[in-house]
């Protein structure tokens, strides 16, 4: 992994993301959509994001869902430029980053997202 000055991991490169994400157990091809979230142990927002995810996970099979405590995982935060917590990576089937989210998503719109990308109607 490239490091900056002082020894500390510097941001990996764009499409480098799923090798780290991997590291820390994502499977994305066991799954129609990967949430990865990474939180922190009092983070209020980070609670309500997961008990979301976990929510929908039980409707939507083809959703997978893997938490991640920043706190244990130094390297991977630096590497992945994780700032806030809780920051959200969705990965497709073929381990393809779709995006990131910084902050607690609203629930609707981390139901749509789930939805357009797992093939659910609510």
């Amino acid at each position: 992994m490239p490091s900056a000055a002082g020894g500390v991991p510097a941001a990996v490169p764009a499409g480098a993301e799923l090798a780290v994400l991997a590291a820390l157990g994502a499977r994305p091809q066991d799954a129609d959509l990967t949430v990865v979230q990474f939180s922190t142990a009092f983070c209020g927002p980070c609670r309500a994001t997961r008990a979301r995810l976990q929510q929908l996970q039980t409707s939507r099979p083809g959703l997978s869902c893997l938490h991640v405590d920043a706190e244990s995982h130094l390297d991977e935060v630096r590497a992945l430029d994780v700032r806030v917590t809780p920051t959200l990576f969705y990965l497709d089937r073929s381990g393809a980053v779709l995006g990131r989210s910084s902050g607690a998503p609203r629930a609707a719109e981390l139901t749509a997202l789930v939805d357009a990308h797992t093939g659910a109607r609510a």
